[in-house]
């Protein structure tokens, strides 16, 4: 076996860490150390990525109320500093909020000519609302009709939606996509998607469990999408495994035992253990790293992760 092909070998057994340190979700009545100003993004996000974080997943908020926002001048305002701070890849969202249009989703990552994207492959339901019941007052009048909002709309991501993120992001900037996949009918759309030939392999497959909508949080859920992903794309995927709230930890590493790199971060889960709020994304890391390490994985570099997932590097990105 040559040094190369071992090398390759070597590198595509590691475990990539992503972490998303604020997200669209919780609101900051949830947790005093959810990120909402451009300054807490930032630290949070370098934090992360200093623990281990190889993937920087970003979304924005407004830095008065913490309301989230797809304005590219806010994005602007923590971009360049974490990139100048970390070599971890960024990876902007475009699927921004339940309440957001395509065109102010696709704003600031059009912007940013990011090395790599989130993209949700398809509408769904996603119910916020049960949030509503663990809270007796909100910081911000924004807040609860937000989460009510979720009762009664749904999360685009029509085929003409993602037919546009591919064209004017994958194909007008290089940018590459984290495909995030809530149920088994999403990655049917990615093979859709791959059969086109609109996608090119590594796909960066992202399996979603426990928003209420989606896949439920269940280990046979789990290894279904494993089998199913494997079936549809072989060889030509890297596998990650997401979980919201208290599911975060054990489905992650079940993931990982799998074959699954990992996500990590506020955004989707508040908590460091059972009834205790975590205090930074990095904390979450540190954790994820404390369970896998002592497992024998390996954690993967940002540089190792550029090249598992084919990415442009981080000199041709527009921040």
């Amino acid at each position: 076996m040559g040094q190369n092909k071992a090398r390759r070998i070597l590198i595509s057994n590691k475990v990539i860490i992503s972490c998303a340190v604020t997200g669209s979700v919780h609101t900051p009545t949830m947790s005093p150390y959810l990120p909402c100003t451009p300054d807490e993004i930032a630290a949070d996000a370098i934090g992360a990525a200093e623990a281990g974080a190889s993937i920087l997943h970003l979304h924005a908020r407004d830095p008065e109320t913490g309301r989230p926002t797809p304005d590219p001048d806010v994005f602007m305002q923590f971009l360049p500093r974490i990139k100048q701070s970390t070599d971890a890849v960024v990876n902007i969202t475009t699927g921004g909020s339940h309440v957001m249009t395509i065109d102010e989703r696709l704003a600031a990552p059009l912007r940013a000519s990011p090395e790599l994207c989130s993209l949700n492959m398809g509408s769904m339901n996603f119910g916020l609302y049960p949030l509503l019941g663990k809270y007796k007052e909100f910081k911000h009048d924004w807040e609860a009709p937000y989460l009510e909002a979720s009762r009664d709309s749904i999360f685009r991501n029509t085929f003409a939606d993602i037919e546009k993120i591919l064209e004017q992001l994958g194909k007008g900037h290089g940018t590459r996509f984290e495909f995030e996949c809530y149920d088994t009918g999403h990655l049917y759309n990615l093979a859709h998607f791959l059969d086109r030939k609109l996608v090119t392999p590594p796909l960066f497959v992202q399996t979603i469990f426990g928003i209420l909508g989606g896949t439920g949080p269940d280990t046979e859920n789990l290894l279904h999408m494993k089998r199913l992903a494997d079936s549809l794309f072989g060889d030509q995927y890297r596998w990650s495994v997401m979980a919201a709230g208290r599911h975060q930890m054990p489905f992650l590493t079940m993931g990982a035992i799998n074959g699954a790199s990992v996500r990590v971060g506020l955004e989707d889960s508040l908590f460091a253990g059972k009834g205790r709020l975590a205090t930074s994304s990095a904390e979450q890391v540190r954790i994820i790293r404390s369970i896998l390490e002592p497992l024998s994985m390996a954690i993967a570099t940002p540089a190792e992760a550029r090249e598992m997932l084919a990415l442009k590097g981080g000199d041709n990105v527009g921040f």
